[in-house]
């Protein structure tokens, strides 16, 4: 439990800072976004981040419970293959986020990354210090 403790604290600080980020500099976001699909460098290591990320939360958390856990573990699976997909498909992914860089995405999406942060800070600041 001290590991998922753990990871739900980074997890839940990286969702707030994006959220923050979305809601006060959108428009460096979408740079961004534009910068690192243009980048077949930067491209490659954010997926071998995304791969070691999702590789190391799989291997020593995979907890397949019926508790907030599980969470952890789906966060792992989805930065692997995430990261698998970037690596071999950069540009499949490429045509897959750009729904996301719309104006109306852009404006939902710290919303649901500020959830998400909440949730995770919930369960590793405040529920796994009880």
């Amino acid at each position: 439990m001290e590991l998922s403790i753990f990871i739900a604290k980074i997890t839940a600080v990286i969702y707030l800072s994006a959220s923050l980020g979305g809601f006060f500099r959108r428009d460096y976001y979408r740079r961004l976004s534009d910068d690192m699909h243009k980048n077949a460098g930067l491209t490659y290591m954010a997926g071998f981040i995304a791969v070691i990320v999702g590789f190391l939360i799989v291997h020593y958390h995979n907890h397949w419970g019926r508790d907030w856990t599980v969470l952890i573990t789906i966060i792992g699976w989805l930065s692997l293959i995430k990261g698998v997909l970037i690596i071999v498909f950069p540009k499949f992914i490429r045509r897959l986020s750009e729904p996301f860089l719309t104006d109306r995405a852009l404006k939902i999406i710290p919303y649901v990354t500020l959830l998400i942060g909440l949730l995770f800070g919930y369960f590793g600041f405040v529920h796994g210090s009880v």
